[in-house]
């Protein structure tokens, strides 16, 4: 590859990257429709395997999703929405719980009075702002609707990302095939190879990973209702989400339910039931989920997770969000081929400048 060559790939990311945080109000639905579409796409290939045209394989599965995400969003929400309520009530009264317990202690070791410590007051506000999910929803819709505009944008993101996800979905093998044409022929041979490998641990991280913490979710919300908490769905949907971090999911879920316990029940036994629920849910995820579903592909550091989805929204809101792990994913396969061509070269095994490096 010549230098031009490379000058001008360098200008084309650089485009990209311009572009990218130009257009990062409309970018949205389009990045979730062909994160919607990655996703499908290995399912409409199996369809597609077994007879089927690809349009009646890519209806077959969007018919599918359409179908889970309805049922899960009609169980989940009225579920969620009466947990919300009760979390609502009970958040001041373990304020004023922690209040009673801390308030003496402090006051006895610095001369604090119990004034001072405004945990009453910050009870009294996440009640009055969490009274209810449907409290919370009509605030959220009253925002949207409130500006015309808005309420347009919001619309036409509903109907934007089903239509383009059908036609991703239908025209995604087609595209990467014409992708694949376009490849210099100098550089075709690394570039398929550096795109299966981007696609191994994407397919990992989104398809397994995702899983993964879905899966999780469940297991802790349904040992935790069988322990009798009364916000168990909440808090195992925290540990499930908070899993995209290794061994983040275990600790923050195993001490907000343990809390939750401690306050519901006041004995000892609950908490010893949260705590095999958490430890059950960690076996079966270090034994059954992640060696199924994820394999050892990612590679991701816990803190290049963190710093990836934080630098995201920092940079590009919502879109970079969306963008950070699949970005630090691709950066991190491109790391590795630059590594590997690092200690092969010269530079790497020649003699330390004014000396061998043995001596």
């Amino acid at each position: 590859m010549t230098d031009i060559q490379r000058a001008l790939i360098l200008a084309g990311i650089v485009l990209l990257g311009i572009l990218v945080y130009l257009l990062q109000p409309i970018l949205a639905p389009f990045l979730l429709a062909a994160l919607l579409a990655y996703l499908g796409d290995p399912a409409a290939d199996k369809f597609e395997a077994r007879g089927m045209s690809r349009t009646l394989a890519v209806i077959v599965v969007f018919t599918l999703f359409t179908t889970v995400f309805l049922v899960l969003l009609s169980v989940a929400i009225p579920l969620i929405a009466k947990q919300l309520g009760i979390l609502a009530e009970r958040i001041p009264q373990w304020l004023e719980s922690v209040e009673a317990l801390v308030a003496p202690f402090l006051k006895e070791r610095f001369d604090l009075s119990k004034d001072s410590l405004p945990l009453a007051q910050i009870g009294a506000a996440i009640k009055n702002n969490l009274s209810s999910a449907t409290g919370l929803v009509t605030m959220l819709w009253t925002q949207v609707s409130s500006s015309g505009l808005a309420l347009i944008g919001f619309i036409a993101n509903a109907f934007l990302v089903p239509v383009v996800t059908f036609y991703l979905l239908r025209d995604w093998d087609v595209l990467l095939e014409r992708i694949h044409d376009l490849l210099p022929r100098s550089i075709e041979a690394t570039s398929v190879t550096l795109a299966k490998e981007c696609d191994e641990i994407l397919a990992a991280f989104l398809r397994g990973q995702l899983s993964v913490m879905l899966a999780l979710g469940c297991i802790y919300s349904i040992g935790l209702w069988f322990v009798g908490l009364e916000m168990a769905l909440i808090l195992g949907l925290l540990a499930g989400l908070a899993s995209i971090v290794p061994y983040l999911g275990f600790i923050v879920g195993i001490i907000a339910a343990s809390i939750a316990a401690y306050f519901q029940f006041g004995e000892l036994l609950p908490l010893i039931g949260v705590a095999i629920v958490f430890m059950i849910g960690q076996v079966l995820e270090g034994v059954v989920l992640t060696p199924l579903l994820v394999g050892d592909k990612i590679g991701l550091h816990p803190v290049a997770v963190i710093f990836a989805v934080l630098a995201g929204g920092q940079l590009f809101g919502f879109v970079g969000v969306l963008l950070s792990l699949p970005v630090a994913a691709v950066l991190m396969v491109f790391l590795r081929y630059a590594h590997r061509n690092y200690k092969s070269s010269g530079f790497y095994g020649s003699d330390v400048v004014g000396g061998d490096r043995d001596a």
